[in-house]
Formats: C-alpha cells, structure tokens, sequence
C-alpha cells in the first residue's frame, strides 16, 4: 500500500472526470484504505475545437501532456479512453490495466428522426470522426458531413442550436455522463461499427513501476483486455490514426475470438471489410492477420495517401 495518495492524472473535460471518478472507484474498493488525488491536466485536445483532430495531430492530442506527466512524476497513473490511446506507446510508459468493457456502441441523436435512415435528404450530420462519416455515406450518400468538435454536452448543444440535424455519440460515453436519454436510437455494430477499443477505459502508469501496477492489477479485465489487443493489433497493421477511418470489434465467445474490420474511403464510396477468428488466446496475431488482409485488399497507395 501507498504510504501517499495515488495521484491519478486525467483531462478535465466532464466526460474525463466522471470516467476518472469510476476509475477510481474501483481502485479504491479494490485496495481498501488507498488514498487518491485528481489531478486535471489541459492537453491540446481541449485546447484547439475549432478544427478536426485530423488536421491538427490525431490521436496523441488526447494523451501526450498526461504521459510528459508520468515521465515528470507529477502522477502516478493517467486514465484514458483507450479508443484515444495511440497504437505504440513511448518507451517507459504502459497500460498497465484496461478495465471490463462498457457498451461499444455508437448513439443516434436527432430532434428530427428516430433513426439515421429517418433522417431526410440532404440533412447535415454533424461528426468529427472521419470513421462515423465514412460509414453515415456509406449507407446514406445523400446525407451532408458537418464538423462537429467538444465534449458531449458542447455536441449536443450545438445540435439544438441547429449548427447540424444529427450527430452520433458512443453510447458508453452518454451512459457515464447519466444522458443516455438523450441518444433517439442506439445503432447496431452492422449498422455502424465502432472504432477500435470504444467503450474501453485503460490505465498508463510507468512500466517499471512494480508498486503501482500491483495496485492496479485486481481491476483489471482479461477478457476486455484480450478484446482490445486484437483490435489494436489491427488497427497497428494498418498504421492507423485519426487520419484514417478503421473500425474494428472483436467478441470473445468461450475461448474463441470473432474478429470484424472495416476501412474505407473517408466520402463511404468504397469500403473493405474482413472477419477472422481463432482461440482467444493468439489475439494478437488474429489482429495483425485482419489488418493485413484489410490493408492488402486496399493497396499500399491507399494507406499512404491517408497518412
């Protein structure tokens, strides 16, 4: 046990908060007497709204001031939605615990439709993820892509504010927040396939810090935590990142595991799509073997062009 409080660094939007206050719940019912401290830390993410996360750095916008963080010691543990994580982590640093896995789907919320197919002709689906608009013209071409950037609660006020006609939310996210009412329809994973580790809540802490990943160990969910390799396996073969829309979901049956994938082309006109699955325990390599296939189907051209 910590002679100090485990301090646990996270952004301070409301969703990071109210996921980093179940986090810590669960560490601290799983380490009973544990003292913690919240430590909010801006990172760029929060900073710049005004433009896609494509056009300004990707992923890595979500977490590099959390992980300068952790090489500073300033905390102990940093909490992110590992959908944010970054396919390779820096040296020092590691998920030490990825927790059991929260509804990966996405919502649909409209004042004008119950569903995305309800939505009429030419109405404006507001998205920053270049995975939700490659799939809503996919299905819907004679839909418009809006941009649509902020914490939840900012997305849905922009939508009642009429800046769009629709947008999609993780459900996971909502459910957190207590505004799951609010989503008008939850989409299938046929409909819209998530993006890779949705749902999923991760801890990075220092990877030579014994003490500290002993206290984390006994949240920590094998099942998810096989999940998310195989899907972070896939999205490592296809080098992806916020540039490029790839959504995968891996189910975990037994001792088996169903693995789906999807890329496409950002404007839904062309989309490659593979399934594999094998024992549970070869996640990894079911992973990197689906992101292959995606990325042979594909072409080389087409991967680099997204980069």
């Amino acid at each position: 046990m910590l002679n100090r409080p485990l301090r646990i660094g996270t952004r301070g939007s409301p969703m990071a908060l109210a996921q980093t206050g179940m986090v810590r719940d669960r560490i601290v019912a799983a380490n009973p007497g544990l003292e913690t401290e919240i430590v909010v830390i801006t990172t760029v993410a929060d900073k710049v709204l005004d433009r896609p996360l494509s056009e300004i750095g990707g992923k890595g916008l979500f977490t590099k001031e959390l992980e300068q963080a952790l090489f500073a010691d300033e905390v102990d543990v940093a909490v992110h939605s590992m959908k944010d994580v970054e396919t390779w982590l820096p040296d020092g640093l590691v998920i030490a615990c990825i927790l059991e896995r929260d509804d990966p789907r996405d919502a649909f919320l409209s004042p004008h439709a119950e569903t995305l197919a309800g939505l009429k002709p030419g109405s404006r689906v507001g998205t920053s993820s270049l995975r939700r608009g490659a799939q809503v013209l996919m299905r819907r071409p004679d839909l418009r892509i809006v941009p649509l950037r902020g914490n939840a609660n900012t997305r849905m006020r922009k939508l009642e504010a009429g800046e769009c006609d629709a947008t999609l939310l993780a459900l996971a996210g909502l459910e957190r927040l207590g505004l799951e009412a609010m989503a008008r329809s939850v989409l299938s994973t046929d409909e819209m396939l998530p993006a890779v580790a949705q749902g999923a809540l991760g801890i990075e802490c220092r990877a030579d810090d014994a003490e500290i990943r002993a206290l984390l160990a006994p949240v920590a969910c094998a099942r998810t935590t096989t999940a998310i390799t195989a899907e972070r396996a896939l999205l490592a073969e296809l080098d992806g990142s916020c540039r490029t829309p790839i959504a995968a979901l891996a189910r975990i049956e037994g001792e088996s595991l169903h693995l789906d994938g999807l890329l496409f082309l950002p404007d839904g006109s062309r989309h490659w799509a593979v399934r594999r699955g094998g024992a549970a325990a070869d996640a990894e390599a079911i992973g990197r073997e689906a992101g292959a296939a995606l990325k042979a189907a594909a072409g080389d051209t087409y991967i680099r062009d997204l980069k």
